[in-house]
């Protein structure tokens, strides 16, 4: 679910800023693209914004009307299998669970990014203004349509909800309120691995230490069947987060044969795990998968070596700020409005305005909810760090 810009911001705004010069010498020049001093940074890279609104889109479209649930006969959501209403459609969203790969690349690259050269304080603030305010919202609209129409999905637990708004709830065996919220721990448990990283100051050596040790741990976890090993690694996700630092490393400092065989092997030991997703989904094929998830890389290179960086579009802006809230929100609530609706309009219609109205509803939440929530709680945030500053060394 992430990860996933422009001049520099304050140390707890999430962005895909450069930061401040690195404490040792770039491995190669690269004077016109290499971050300078405190006050500089790189080119915003406006792309990659709108690549995070495409592959929350893909997501959407798969969930109603590319999963294999959804070509049942008797489905709850179409009633008859999707591919016999819209076969076309269908055959192309079944790819769209990609989607969920290419935010934990993104992320990577973007978390690299918007934390070099600030501290562990800046990175914990950056992440809780810029995870949960949304996630909150996402689950109140969420627990209200299940429980105001029932059919589709079970009404959750009051108890599972409270431990739901923690975003915790997968590390504690709670079901998730909205199934599409199990990404969220994934890209929790990289950011509590990043941190060290960060605590212990990004530099270029360091990010690809962590690469190479945390890929190691990925490729050991699932034969040693420890449980901790296992959790920590997060075998499932690691490789395209490692595939997105690889990429940030080649964006800031360039291009060299060690960071393209970082991101060669992520994506050779990730075509596996893109294979265990195919088995999962039932409808989209290992090859196509894997071409599709090639092609994306190969985007991210050409953003990553400045070819794109000519592409400024201010919308691009807006459409990266939808992605977050849409991901939340889609599912559930969506796909109990098609169950309601399907009979009542003709199919493709019916998808294209639930999604135009979760566009809408995201850009909303962003504007009346993110960004006040935002403000409110990094103040809060940078006092309570202030106090914890002045009352560390009080008896």
């Amino acid at each position: 679910m992430q990860g996933r810009y422009q001049q520099p911001l304050p140390p707890a705004v999430d962005s895909l800023e450069g930061g401040v010069a690195v404490a040792e010498p770039p491995p190669r020049s690269r004077p016109e693209r290499k971050a300078v001093t405190a006050g500089r940074a790189l080119p915003r890279l406006y792309v990659i914004d709108g690549i995070r609104l495409v592959a929350a889109l893909m997501v959407a479209l798969h969930h109603y009307v590319g999963t294999s649930r959804v070509d049942r006969p008797g489905n709850a959501f179409w009633g008859r299998p999707v591919s016999e209403i819209m076969p076309t459609v269908f055959r192309f969203a079944s790819f769209g669970w990609i989607g969920v790969e290419i935010f934990f690349v993104i992320s990577g690259f973007v978390i690299c990014m918007s934390c070099w050269g600030r501290t562990p304080k800046d990175f914990f603030v950056s992440r809780v203004i810029r995870l949960y305010p949304a996630y909150w919202v996402a689950v109140a609209l969420t627990v209200v349509v299940l429980v105001a129409l029932p059919g589709v999905w079970g009404r959750p637990q009051g108890r599972d909800i409270l431990l739901n708004l923690t975003m915790l709830q997968s590390g504690s065996g709670v079901a998730n309120v909205d199934a599409v919220y199990w990404t969220l721990w994934s890209e929790l448990r990289f950011y509590l691995l990043f941190m060290v990283m960060v605590a212990m100051g990004l530099t270029y050596r360091r990010v690809v230490v962590f690469c190479c040790v945390w890929g190691a741990a990925a490729m050991l976890a699932p034969v040693s069947e420890f449980p901790l090993l296992v959790l920590a690694a997060d075998p499932s996700g690691a490789w395209y987060f490692i595939a997105g630092l690889a990429l940030y490393l080649m964006h800031r400092f360039g291009q060299d044969l060690l960071l393209w065989g970082i991101l060669t092997l992520a994506l050779l030991m990730g075509q596996r795990e893109l294979g265990l997703r195919v088995a999962h989904e039932g409808v989209s094929s290992w090859r196509g998968s894997v071409l599709i998830f090639t092609v994306f890389l190969l985007v991210m290179v050409a953003v990553a070596l400045g070819f794109t960086d000519h592409i400024r579009w201010k919308w691009l802006v807006a459409a990266g700020c939808l992605t977050y809230p849409l991901y939340l929100m889609h599912y559930a609530i969506g796909t109990t409005l098609i169950s309601r609706l399907h009979d009542a309009m003709d199919a493709r219609l019916l998808v294209a305005l639930v999604i135009t109205g979760f566009l809408v509803l995201s850009w909303l939440v962003h504007r009346l909810v993110e960004r006040p929530a935002a403000r409110l709680l990094k103040r809060g945030l940078e006092s309570s760090f202030t106090r914890l500053r002045s009352f560390g060394h009080m008896a």
